[in-house]
């Protein structure tokens, strides 16, 4: 059994996890919608071992999921599951919706700092006693991102209630709205692979067939580089392009696309 370092100086006093990472202090909860409109199953993961915590944890929601009809990978749970610990498993909430296909993660630990970054590979929080449960490379938010995208489905990582973090996978295909009528499949297809900032910058463009960094920046509030970067994605997609003047036109696909952002 490896030893590890005590880091409780670095924990706060209401931390779910020992001071050592070695065992998971707080239950974790796992709410099963069978039914939307009615109150939701709740199944406790009782505290234990780091590592047992998190099995049991993972297999409690692919179990459910599945018995629901939901096709969401093991490997996809599990990643995000392993994810918990960067919160100290502090007030795990799993919710299990839409027959399965949507699972929410949300806890109540310090957050996801930077979004963005949480989905590319390498970039990472991990503490070393942290790496005895976990690779800590920085790389389960980004096979979760995409296997998600390889599947048509969607992540959504938002901000908890107070505090933490709320990561939702789903694969539940979005009813189409009245205006997608006349919307080629590329278009669907296009937006349906864009993240929520991407979208925002997308809409941005209903105001202006032509868009710059400093543009979006002052209509959407994003960082130079984090609105270049979006830019750069609704470029790839097809949706704007670049002119002779370093801004972006839009696309005849992304006026399409604009239609149903």
């Amino acid at each position: 059994m490896p030893e590890h370092n005590d880091i409780s100086a670095d924990l706060p006093p209401e931390s779910g996890v020992s001071s050592d990472y070695s065992h998971v202090l707080n239950p974790a909860r796992v709410a099963v919608y069978d039914d939307p409109l009615i109150a939701p199953r709740i199944i406790t993961i009782e505290p234990t071992t780091t590592t047992e915590f998190i099995q049991n944890l993972a297999v409690c929601i692919d179990e459910q999921a599945r018995r629901l009809g939901g096709k969401i990978s093991y490997t996809v749970i599990l990643e995000v599951t392993e994810n918990f610990i960067h919160a100290q498993f502090r007030e795990v909430v799993v919710s299990i919706l839409d027959g399965g296909n949507t699972i929410r993660f949300t806890d109540q630990g310090p957050g996801i700092a930077d979004i963005e970054k949480a989905v590319r590979p390498g970039f990472t929080s991990a503490i070393e006693p942290m790496k005895h449960y976990i690779r800590g490379v920085g790389s389960g938010l980004p096979i979760v991102h995409d296997w998600v995208g390889l599947k048509n489905g969607r992540i959504t990582i938002d901000s908890n209630i107070g505090a933490g973090a709320a990561v939702t996978i789903s694969l539940v295909e979005e009813e189409p709205a009245n205006d997608e009528q006349g919307v080629s499949e590329e278009a669907v297809a296009a937006v349906r692979g864009l993240g929520d900032k991407a979208r925002l910058v997308l809409a941005q463009f209903a105001k202006a067939d032509t868009l710059g960094v400093t543009d979006i920046g002052k209509l959407t509030g994003m960082s130079p580089s984090s609105a270049t970067y979006q830019l750069n994605k609704l470029e790839e997609a097809g949706l704007v392009a670049s002119n002779p003047q370093k801004k972006r036109d839009i696309t005849s696909l992304g006026k399409q696309a604009l239609r149903l952002v």
